[in-house]
This record gives structure tokens, C-alpha cells and sequence, in this order.
């Protein structure tokens, strides 16, 4: 694991690392060709200099999200709130709510499922899919 990653995690409060550790086992277990760095101050997971996947902790708790989430049509991963981009999440305040079939399922997706955050200021805002 990256070791700014792993910092980040034991800064957490107990449960918190708990989600913050599985997490990250289970995103670079599925996504071994990832690049994963500090991002904005949060733990992010890279394909090709895209943004996939990342996590970081809210007063409620410790959110995953995935940048083309929403496009995924997953009942469980909530839409950002602007609604501008394709991101979605989901909130975790206890390890044992992790589904590892449906985090799975999600990280599969976010390697299927692309839109380039890499390029969206070249862009002026607007997102093209890229797979």
C-alpha cells in the first residue's frame, strides 16, 4: 500500500481506520493497475491519470466515491450534489456495512465505466465518457 495511504488511514479514529484500511485493500486488490495517491488531501485511486475511485472522511462518516459513479446505476451509490459531474458515493460509519460483492461489483465498473476528469479543464467543465 502507498504509505501516504496508509498514513492517512491511521490518523482516523479506530472505526474509521477499520473502513479506511478494508477499503483500500479491496480497491488496490481489484484495481492493480491504479496508480493510488494523496489527491486533495483524500486517498485516490488513478487509471491512466483518471480519476476512479477515492474515499475521505466527513462528519458523517467515511465516504467512497466514484468519479463516473453515477453512470454505474447503482441504487446504492448516491449522486453528487451538484449534479454536474457523474459522481456518486456511499457513506460508511461501520466496516461491517461494507457488501464486499457490491464493492466489487463497483470497482469493476469504475475500470468499465470511464468519464475523462483528467482532461475536463482543457475542456471548460465538460465531461466526455472514454469508455
Amino acid at each position: 500500500m502507498n504509505n501516504d495511504i496508509q498514513a492517512y488511514n491511521d490518523t482516523q479514529l479506530p472505526a474509521e481506520k477499520e473502513i479506511c484500511d478494508l477499503l483500500s485493500q479491496e480497491i488496490n486488490r481489484h484495481l492493480p493497475k491504479a496508480e493510488n495517491k494523496i489527491w486533495h488531501a483524500h486517498p485516490v485511486w488513478f487509471l491512466d491519470g483518471n480519476p476512479i475511485v477515492g474515499y475521505g472522511k466527513l462528519k458523517a462518516g467515511i465516504q467512497l466515491m466514484f468519479w463516473s459513479g453515477v453512470s454505474f446505476e447503482e441504487e446504492l451509490l448516491i449522486p453528487g450534489k451538484s449534479g454536474k459531474f457523474k459522481d456518486a458515493s456511499v457513506m460508511y460509519t461501520s466496516s461491517n456495512q461494507i457488501n464486499p460483492k457490491d464493492l466489487k461489483r463497483w470497482l469493476k465498473k469504475s475500470n468499465d465505466i470511464q468519464w475523462d476528469y483528467k482532461n475536463i479543464v482543457k475542456r471548460k467543465g465538460k465531461l466526455e465518457r472514454l469508455k
